[in-house]
């Protein structure tokens, strides 16, 4: 915390402002000479490190003080004074710059949580730099809202962006979620949201769920990219936030009609509404979605589509990692050669496809070349071929059916590929790549993707970590009239 001393002269706080712009002004110059158009014997001074602590002690010391900072709180009587600089402020914040325009004395009013954290603020004012923890993101982030310290504010955001993976005890990413829906920041909102989407199972086992707001449920639950064991774990989170929150009877409905009923099984369907405390309370406004599930799993899936529209969320899969639907896959060495692998899956999710799956071959690469890089014979004599680098080519991944069938009339298959990933300790999804339906491949699989080193973040332990998952997608074929 800054020292509070006694006045000083007016000489003495004028030479404290001039020594302080004296001193950036040379840093200034310093970088400007340091190129001498190519002159061998041109070097650069830097003494920066020495410039920062002299600005630090300026704040510590309060030498050459003009303006005093007083920040109160309504968690204490006491104020906490900072002796500061008027150029160095209002050089990072035009609001200080305002402030301190007519005035040396200002009173700041802060909450408990942003008065904490004042003194790293304005120690970040002097030095530009400062140290954060997950718990500090969002006061920091609001104090630099608050007196428009543009440089922090992007700092602190693209800190929250690249911390999504951090484990806290009680969980960060749905708190940073809301507070980027306050604030407007739609980057760090889509963000949050993807993390959430992708890494859902966690979050369902973790103390934040049962802060999540309706409206991040309620879009959480129209995904179809959600990474989640299967539909009666999700149902499970639900009712369990039901239970806890006590919405209103319209709420508590929208959320349930958002659980797609037809990918859960119906010895399942027939135990939740047998011991579902909070479907038996609701049971009217969702019984139109469990008659229809319990339709869906006796008929055949191409008889269903013939009476029913199918081409809607209720019938797609989500990405479920249950063994029915996928395999994980662990390639070691990826860099190395090409590999081959085969799983087997339901044809889909309907019980009168249960005793029929559908085998899977695939294939990676990690540098297949494309026809327009693949080296040709030259018409020379030597007969020699182009060059090409290894760098040229680029990861592949080729998933097909080993068999073909009349069952998959009216199906078609999307197929997701999650990449795991190491980020502050935990393994998490990351990237998550879908392929076109009528397509056996990715086009951008791991396009940015540097498999050589080691260290390659789409990496863990040398070796790359995917799951895959077959989602069958249902058609209408043909319409009967009802």
């Amino acid at each position: 915390m800054a020292r509070l001393t006694g006045a000083r002269p007016v000489a003495a706080r004028r030479w404290g402002c001039a020594t302080a712009f004296l001193l950036l002004l040379l840093t200034v110059q310093a970088a400007q000479k340091a190129d001498l158009s190519g002159d061998t014997t041109a070097a650069t001074i830097n003494h920066s490190l020495t410039l920062l602590q002299r600005l630090q002690e300026l704040l510590q010391n309060g030498n050459g003080s003009d303006s005093v900072l007083r920040v109160r709180s309504a968690a204490s009587d006491e104020a906490k004074v900072f002796h500061t600089h008027q150029l160095l402020l209002s050089l990072q914040s035009e609001v200080f710059e305002s402030l301190l325009r007519n005035q040396s004395v200002v009173t700041l009013h802060e909450p408990p949580e942003t008065a904490a954290l004042f003194e790293k603020f304005i120690r970040y004012l002097y030095c530009g730099g400062v140290s954060i923890l997950l718990h500090q993101a969002i006061p920091l982030h609001q104090l630099a809202s608050k007196y428009r310290v543009w440089g922090l504010q992007r700092g602190v955001a693209e800190y929250m962006r690249t911390h999504l993976a951090s484990e806290s005890s009680q969980g960060h990413v749905v708190g940073w979620y809301h507070y980027a829906v306050r604030v407007g920041d739609a980057a760090l909102q889509e963000s949050c949201l993807q993390f959430l989407a992708w890494n859902l199972s966690a979050v369902l086992g973790s103390a934040e769920w049962g802060s999540v707001s309706v409206e991040l449920l309620l879009l959480l639950l129209e995904r179809s990219d959600l990474v989640l064991h299967s539909e009666l774990e999700l149902y499970t989170a639900v009712e369990g936030w039901l239970s806890r929150r006590q919405p209103e009877a319209p709420v508590a409905e929208r959320v349930l009609r958002a659980i797609r009923y037809p990918m859960i099984a119906p010895s399942q369907l027939f135990r939740l509404q047998a011991q579902s405390a909070v479907l038996a309370r609701h049971r009217d406004a969702v019984q139109d979605l469990l008659f229809q599930a319990f339709q869906f799993h006796a008929a055949s899936p191409l008889h269903f589509a013939k009476y029913f529209d199918v081409n809607c969320s209720m019938f797609l899969p989500r990405n479920y990692l249950a063994p029915s639907w996928g395999s994980q896959w662990v390639i070691t060495n990826p860099a190395r050669d090409d590999r081959s692998t085969s799983f087997q899956t339901q044809l889909g999710p309907s019980s009168h496809d249960a005793g029929k799956r559908v085998t899977w071959n695939v294939l990676f690469s990690p540098r297949w070349l494309p026809v327009s890089l693949r080296p040709v014979y030259s018409d020379s004599v030597s007969g020699a071929i182009q060059p090409v680098r290894i760098e040229d080519g680029r990861p592949r991944l080729v998933i097909t059916p080993a068999m073909s069938s009349p069952d998959f009339a009216g199906v078609s298959f999307q197929k997701t590929v999650l990449v795991g990933v190491r980020q502050q300790g935990r393994v998490l999804v990351k990237h998550a790549y879908s392929f076109h339906q009528s397509s056996d491949e990715m086009p951008d699989f791991l396009a940015h993707a540097d498999l050589q080193k080691r260290t390659s973040e789409y990496l863990i332990d040398n070796s790359l970590h995917l799951h895959i998952i077959i989602k069958p997608v249902y058609h209408s074929l043909i319409k009967v009239k009802k």
